[in-house]
């Protein structure tokens, strides 16, 4: 590697970041405009962070009392916490960047720190570094990941194979500082997102397995240690738990096995991709979940369980497990095994697209792949193993490749919604059309569109609707009717914003009866007839008092 810097993290780097606006191209040319805000989740995902960067410095007691679905309690525990990534991005946010640049750079900062992450597994195991860049661009690039750009928590994945580096450490060596790294990266996961938790006990409960043979002879110094880890996180996550055990008790936001069938993974998912050269090739786009490996890292991973040797058997094996729990936990209910663990392990009913599993068998792949090239390039002179490196990295970097990507521009938040930070009385904002429940995805903008507010806004999008929503959809659908403002009355409701547009071929009569509405006071007009009003309150009856 003549003419690379000396450090081989600082070499790592440098390629994380290179082949992360690759795969991204063209997002980092323009990450101000560019936006994923053609899919509801995205915008969902930029309003969480910019509501953690607002909330936590100012109250953070009330942190999950998110402006959303008001009056309903802790909703934003209705979706993943994502509170590290809003740490990482606090200084874009607090240097003027929007909500939306501030997820751009959060997303290639999640998917280079996850390559890192997984390169310091695979480093620490081989150390070969070739070995450890193609283990973590397969993982970090992997198909799966490349089809859910608009779920930012996906992007940061780097806790997941630094918590397997910690746990299978303190399982050999049994030493404190392993178990506090432990405890370190499961709440860095559970702080991102709660399907991370998940998956990061099982990813320890198979080191525990495969590792029994090493750690139960040192079980004295093991145990205490592996309890310590446990303890610390407890008592990390537990302020966590708090609100997300609130709506699941008192709005019931569990996950039944329906919900899970529903998004379980299929043994074709495992066949499917979403690289270019695969969907040219053989491949099927329908796939919702793909998670098939690439055929470099099929191959690698082969040769890494092939040419296992003695003193590497263990991190193997491991790996090996990994990927079994990984597909058989992505099937849900299609194997019984979903069904038998939903019954004696509480936080599944909180995971509904079980299809996710499927990141550990990704990781495990891409972690046999490292140890496959490491056996591979032992074996041959040593220019002929450079060569073989660079290879591999290009191969998977071209299997994993569908770049260029498509995106929307991001055009800024109206005005208009400016004039309800200035208003110095309460505000309670409905947007309109207040869309029913199966539709509530069409409401991921007017949540974006409340970072300029922070008022409390009674439509909402999120993991899960409270039976609030769906009650007041029963009557403020039919808006501007008067029954319908009769009830926004009644639920407190001070402003009404009205988008012409959503309404379709009804737009004009839409806005002619609100201004014929002597309840509502126009205060503005915005670009595409967006308009602003304030609801009066029903004048007196006469005889009433």
């Amino acid at each position: 590697m003549s003419g690379w810097p000396r450090s081989h993290w600082t070499r790592a780097s440098l390629i994380a970041v290179l082949l992360t606006v690759l795969h991204t191209w063209p997002l980092a040319t323009a990450p101000a405009t560019l936006s994923r805000n053609d899919n509801g989740d995205a915008m969902l995902n930029e309003w969480i962070v910019a509501w953690v960067q607002h909330q936590l410095p100012r109250h953070p007691l009330q942190l999950f009392q998110a402006n959303i679905f008001y009056p309903a309690a802790d909703s934003l525990a209705f979706s993943e916490p994502l509170i590290v990534p809003a740490l990482l991005g606090a200084p874009v946010r607090l240097a003027g960047g929007s909500p939306v640049l501030v997820s751009n750079v959060l997303l290639l900062v999640g998917l280079t720190l996850t390559m890192l992450g997984m390169y310091a597994l695979v480093h620490a195991w081989t150390v070969d570094e070739f070995a450890a860049l193609v283990a973590g661009a397969a993982f970090a690039f992997n198909t799966h990941t490349l089809m859910r750009l608009a779920h930012l928590q996906a992007m940061h994945a780097y806790g997941l194979p630094l918590a397997l580096l910690a746990a299978d450490r303190l399982m050999t060596t049994g030493r404190i500082q392993h178990a506090v790294w432990l405890a370190l990266w499961i709440t860095v996961m559970t702080y991102t997102s709660g399907y991370f938790a998940v998956f990061a006990f099982f990813l320890i409960a198979v080191v525990v397995a495969v590792r029994a043979p090493v750690w139960v002879a040192n079980a004295r110094q093991v145990v205490p240690r592996l309890t310590l880890a446990a303890v610390l996180t407890v008592l990390a996550v537990f302020p966590l738990s708090l609100p997300y055990r609130r709506v699941a008790v008192e709005q019931r936001m569990m996950r039944s096995l329906d919900n899970v069938t529903e998004y379980s993974a299929t043994p074709q998912g495992y066949l499917a991709s979403a690289g270019r050269l695969h969907q040219r090739l053989w491949s099927s786009g329908e796939q919702h979940d793909a998670f098939f490996p690439g055929i470099t890292i099929i191959i690698l991973g082969v040769c890494g369980l092939a040419l296992v040797r003695r003193e590497t058997s263990g991190p193997v094996a491991v790996l090996a497990g990994i990927a079994a729990a990984g597909v058989v936990m992505s099937l849900g209910t299609r194997t019984p095994v979903y069904g038998w663990l939903y019954a004696v392990f509480p936080p599944l009913s909180g995971i509904r697209a079980a299809a996710r599993f499927g990141i550990l068998f990704l990781l495990a792949m891409a972690g046999l792949a490292g140890f496959g090239l490491w056996q591979i390039r032992t074996r041959v002179a040593r220019r002929a193993a450079g060569l073989v490196g660079l290879a591999a990295l290009a191969l998977v970097t071209i299997e994993a490749l569908d770049a260029p990507l498509q995106f929307r521009e991001f055009r800024g938040i109206p005005h208009l919604y400016a004039l309800l930070a200035q208003e110095s009385g309460p505000v309670v904002l409905v947007e309109q059309p207040f869309y029913p429940p199966q539709a509530v995805f069409m409401n991921a903008e007017y949540v974006l569109n409340s970072t300029s507010h922070w008022r409390p806004l009674m439509n909402g999008y999120s993991g899960y609707t409270p039976d609030t929503y769906r009650e007041f959809t029963k009557t403020f659908w039919f808006f501007p009717q008067p029954h319908s403002i009769d009830a926004m009355q009644r639920a407190g409701v001070t402003h009404v914003m009205v988008h012409p547009l959503r309404f379709d071929s009804m737009a004009p009569d839409i806005i002619r009866i609100c201004d014929q509405e002597r309840r509502l006071e126009k205060l503005g007009v915005g670009r595409n007839g967006l308009t602003l009003y304030r609801l009066r309150p029903s004048p007196p009856q006469p005889g009433t008092q």
